[in-house]
C-alpha cells in the first residue's frame, strides 16, 4: 500500500487544530492529529517541508519502520514539534491499517482489556461556591471523576479556571498575556477547597487537581501532605519534571498519588520517574508523545513499575487524538483514567466521531479505524488564528520561580 499523497489541514473552529491526512494508492486514507497548542504552524512546516516529501512512495503498512525512520533519520531527536509530527503520521497509518483490516483499531492492537473507559472532566469556578456548583453539574452528567480547580483569593486570574460563562481555553491572545501568581496564597487556599468539596459530595467521588507546574518541589510536597485527608485520585503536574529527582522529595513527604507527563514527548522524559516509582500515573498523550507506537512502549515500561496511564485529553487535542486515545485506552492493560473535555458543537461540525459517552465512561465505537474523520469543506470555513498561552509572573514581577 504505497503512500501517494499526504496533506496538512489547518482549521480553527473555536480553536486551532492541525490534521494530517495520508492517502494510499488503493484509495484508503487515514488521519492523525498534529496540534501543538500555541505553536501549531511550527508542526505544519515540519510536516510539509520535511516529513511529507519523505513519506511519498513508502509502504503505509510498515508503521514501525516509518516511525523509526522519522525519529532516527532527523538526527535532532525528541522535542514537541518533531514528535507531534511523527505522532500524526503514526496515528494516520494505524487508521489506514485498521481500515484495511476492516476492524476497529483496538482490535488490531490486541483487543480490549476492559468493557468501558473511565474519564474525568473539569469543574472550575471563580470561587469555592461556584466551583461546588460546577462539581454538582458534572456529577449530574454522570461523571464519577472530576478535576477541581478554583479561582484563588487575591489572584486576579487563575490558569485552568474559565471566565464566567465561557468555555475554558488557555490560549487566549495573539501574543502571550501575563498573569500574576502567588504560591503562598494558592497553598493556603487549596486544602480548604477540597475540604468543602468532600463535605458537600462525600468520599466516593474521585477528585483530581492540577497544579500546572507552579510549585517548587518542597511546596508540592507540602500541598500533597495537606491534601491527604481528602484522598485525591491524583495531584497533577505538582512541579516541573525536567529535574526528575525533584519527585523524590515530593514522594518522601506525601502519600497523595502523583501524575505528570502531558508535556512529555518521549519515553526518556518519564523513564526515571517510572523506574524509581516516583509517580503513579503517566499523562503522555498520543499526539505529543510520538503516536500509538511510542505510547505502547511507555505503557509497557510503566506496567513494570505499577504506573498507570492517564492520558491528557483537553480540548487542545482534536477529536482525532481523542478517538485514537480511546482505542489505546480500551487495549492498554495498565489503564488508569482518561481526561475528557467536551468539544464544542462547532468543533464537532468539522470532525465526525464514533466514540460514545455514557454514565461517566467512554467506549471508542466499532467503526473500522479509529473512528474519527474530518470534513474538509467545513474545516475550510474556519481559518487559522494565532493564539498563545499565558505567562505567569510572581507578584514582584519575577518570571522564573521554580
Amino acid at each position: 500500500m504505497k503512500i501517494i499523497d499526504a496533506k496538512v489541514i489547518v482549521c480553527s473552529p473555536g480553536r486551532n487544530f492541525v490534521t494530517l491526512k495520508i492517502t494510499t494508492a488503493e484509495g484508503v486514507y487515514g488521519i492523525g492529529d498534529a496540534t501543538l497548542n500555541g505553536r501549531e504552524l511550527a508542526v505544519v512546516s515540519y510536516l510539509e517541508d520535511y516529513v511529507i516529501p519523505a513519506l511519498i512512495g513508502r509502504d503505509a503498512q510498515r508503521i514501525e519502520d516509518i516511525w523509526q525512520y522519522l525519529y532516527r533519520g532527523a538526527y535532532w531527536r525528541r522535542g514537541p514539534v518533531g514528535l507531534t509530527a511523527i505522532a500524526a503520521v503514526d496515528v494516520a497509518l494505524w487508521d489506514i491499517k485498521a481500515k484495511q483490516a476492516n476492524m476497529p483499531l483496538y482490535q488490531l492492537l490486541g483487543g480490549r482489556s476492559r468493557d468501558r473507559i473511565m474519564v474525568y472532566t473539569h469543574a472550575n469556578g471563580k470561587d469555592i461556591d461556584t466551583t461546588l456548583e460546577a462539581v454538582a453539574s458534572a456529577q449530574a452528567k454522570g461523571y464519577r471523576a472530576i478535576r477541581v480547580q478554583s479561582g484563588i483569593p487575591g489572584i486576579a486570574k487563575t490558569y485552568g479556571v474559565a471566565k464566567q460563562g465561557d468555555a475554558y481555553e488557555p490560549a487566549d491572545a495573539d501574543l502571550p498575556s501575563e498573569e500574576s501568581w502567588s504560591s503562598e496564597k494558592y497553598l493556603n487556599f487549596v486544602p480548604e477547597l477540597f475540604k468543602r468539596v468532600r463535605q458537600e459530595f462525600g468520599d466516593e467521588l474521585h477528585l483530581l487537581h492540577d497544579v500546572h507546574h507552579r510549585l517548587s518541589p518542597i511546596e508540592a510536597a507540602r500541598l500533597g501532605k495537606a491534601l491527604e485527608p481528602y484522598h485525591l485520585f491524583w495531584l497533577e503536574d505538582a512541579t516541573p519534571a525536567e529535574n526528575q529527582d525533584a519527585f523524590k522529595l515530593i514522594r518522601q513527604h506525601t502519600t497523595t498519588p502523583l501524575a505528570v507527563g502531558e508535556v512529555f514527548n518521549t519515553i526518556h522524559d518519564c523513564r526515571e520517574l517510572m523506574q524509581q516509582q516516583l509517580i503513579d500515573y503517566i499523562r503522555t498523550s498520543v499526539v505529543h508523545a510520538g503516536g500509538i507506537t511510542a505510547m505502547r512502549r511507555i505503557a509497557d515500561l510503566g506496567s513494570l513499575f505499577n504506573v498507570k496511564m492517564g492520558s491528557h485529553g483537553a480540548t487542545d487535542l482534536s477529536p482525532v487524538c481523542m478517538g485514537a486515545a480511546l482505542h489505546f485506552d480500551y487495549w492498554v492493560p495498565n489503564f488508569g483514567i482518561q481526561e475528557h473535555m467536551a468539544h464544542s458543537p462547532l468543533m464537532e461540525s468539522v470532525f465526525s466521531r464514533s466514540y460514545h459517552f455514557e454514565d461517566g465512561f467512554f467506549t471508542p465505537g466499532e467503526k473500522a479505524g479509529h473512528g474519527v474523520d474530518i470534513n474538509e469543506a467545513e474545516a475550510a470555513k474556519y481559518p487559522y488564528k494565532r493564539a498563545m498561552l499565558p505567562v505567569a509572573r510572581l507578584e514582584d514581577g519575577t518570571l522564573w520561580h521554580w
